[in-house]
Order: C-alpha cells, then sequence, then structure tokens
C-alpha cells in the first residue's frame, strides 16, 4: 500500500528486487491513485496557479471505507494462491489497519514501513502530539496551492521550482539521495490525496490476531523515529502477546524506494 500522493508506481524497484528473489508481489493503487487519479490542466507546463487551485478533485468523493473494501478485494484474490503479507508504508499503514480490522483470517501478516499505526489516537491527535514535533513537513506548507475544505481533498504542487520549498521537501522526503534522484520520485507523486482517514485505530480482537513487523526508518524526517516507536510501543501494549517484529533501516521516508536492496532482505526474511 502506497502513501500520501503516490501510487503503485512508487513500488517499482521494492517490487522488481522481491520479485527476482522468487516472490510474487503486487503493488496496489488506492482509489482515485494511478491512472484514476486527477491531473488538472493546469497542474501542467506552464502551470496556470489559479486554475490549479480551483480545479475539481476527484479524491474528494473518494473515502477510507472505500481504499479499505478495495484492498479486502485484491487480498481475497491473493489469498486464492497462498499466504499473505500485507505491505503499507506511510499513510499506507491506515489501510493496512483497516484491512487487517475487518479479514484477519485472510492475513498471514501485515507490515508498516515508517507508516501510520493508530492505536491509541485517532490519526489528527498524532499530528499533533509532542513525538511528531521535528517533521519537517511542517515546514512545506508552500506545497500547498488550495484550501483543502473547500477543495475536498489535499491538492500539492511537487512541480514547483521553488528552489527553498524543494530543498525543503528533499530534507523531509530523501535527504540522503542526489537531486536527480529526488525530481525523478517528485515525478512519480500525484497532486492530489483524500481528507477522509476513516476509523484508523487498530482492534484488538481482529488487527490484534494478525502476525506483524514495523519497518523503523532512521533517518525519516517526514515521520519522526519518535513516532514510529511510539507507535510500535502502543501496538505492543494493545497486544502484549502478539508484539511487533521490529527492523531497523538507515533511510530516509522514500530513500528504501529508491535503493531497495535493504528493505527487500528484510521483506524477502520475514516467514
Amino acid at each position: 500500500m502506497h502513501g500520501s500522493n503516490s501510487n503503485s508506481f512508487g513500488w517499482a524497484a521494492l517490487q522488481r528486487e522481491l520479485t527476482l528473489r522468487g516472490h510474487r508481489v503486487v503493488a496496489v493503487d488506492l482509489p482515485g491513485h494511478g491512472f484514476g487519479a486527477t491531473f488538472p490542466v493546469s497542474y501542467q507546463a506552464p502551470q496556470d496557479p489559479t486554475g490549479l487551485a480551483g480545479s475539481p478533485s476527484g479524491m474528494a468523493r473518494v473515502t477510507a471505507a472505500e481504499a479499505v473494501e478495495h484492498v479486502i478485494g485484491v487480498v481475497r484474490r491473493a489469498a486464492e494462491l497462498g499466504p499473505v503479507t500485507l505491505v503499507g508504508h506511510s499513510r499506507g499503514g491506515v489501510t493496512v489497519t483497516g484491512v487487517a480490522n475487518e479479514v484477519p483470517e485472510l492475513l498471514h501478516r501485515i507490515v508498516y514501513i515508517s507508516a501510520w499505526c493508530c492505536v491509541d489516537l485517532p490519526l489528527p491527535e498524532y499530528l499533533a502530539a509532542p513525538e511528531n514535533a521535528s517533521s519537517v513537513l511542517h515546514s512545506t506548507g508552500g506545497a500547498l496551492v488550495a484550501e483543502p475544505a473547500a477543495l475536498g481533498a489535499l491538492r500539492l504542487n511537487w512541480r514547483t521550482a521553488d528552489p527553498d520549498l524543494l530543498a525543503t521537501l528533499k530534507t523531509a522526503m530523501l535527504a540522503e539521495g542526489t537531486d536527480d534522484e529526488f525530481r525523478a520520485f517528485l515525478n512519480t507523486l500525484e497532486p492530489d490525496e483524500g481528507l477522509d482517514v476513516g476509523d484508523a485505530q487498530a482492534k484488538a480482537e481482529t488487527w490484534g490476531r494478525v502476525r506483524r513487523t514495523y519497518v523503523r526508518l532512521t533517518g525519516d524526517r517526514s515521520l519522526p523515529i519518535e513516532l514510529q516507536d511510539r507507535f510500535i510501543e502502543e501496538a505492543d501494549a494493545l497486544t502484549p502477546d502478539n508484539p511487533f517484529d521490529v527492523h531497523s533501516l538507515d533511510s530516509s521516508h522514500v530513500g528504501f524506494l529508491i535503493h531497495p536492496e535493504q528493505a527487500a532482505d528484510v521483506l524477502a526474511g520475514l516467514d
């Protein structure tokens, strides 16, 4: 499961690495993403800032529940072929939790890679938590091009040419990468993301039955390591008889997607 403003294409390098190691891997586009994404003409070059701020968003109609149902459908088909390990990155963790809340019997394992794993609080409250205070994303508001409540979606201009904003975004997402790698990554992103996160909290009676792994990204400046560790701690307290299997990678928020060998080692080594 991809993260915010992303799609299945972002998994290509890691998907290839796992496939070459003998695994069947499916990268899923959540509803409103991939070839179903909204790309207004005003987002093209030369950009029309006024038009971009006012163009309708298809994501305004997409709910978190629809995303969960979509993935459940994929999981049901995959489960016919063998045990299913469901992996989520960043906001994709919200969908992983939702699926595990609903169909734990279809899942062999769930994996969060620096992903949201809400347990004690709803997601918006974690955004304001002290563990999230150091997130560089707090300084990237310049990428926002429309009022989210009015648009019904979060619209960001990844094609900005503002050097200061680009430098801040790179620090947040891919601090260890080259400028070319960073711009290549930006060009895989979509301008729109939905506002609805639904009931994102884990349920002990269902989600808590599934074996789970958390892959900490120690160099993550978007979702700070302190918040990742809080997710792990709260989850383990919820179901102490089924704690997280924890691994750590020296990676920024998206570095493991661009150089996937170590992440592939971890995922391929899970039983």
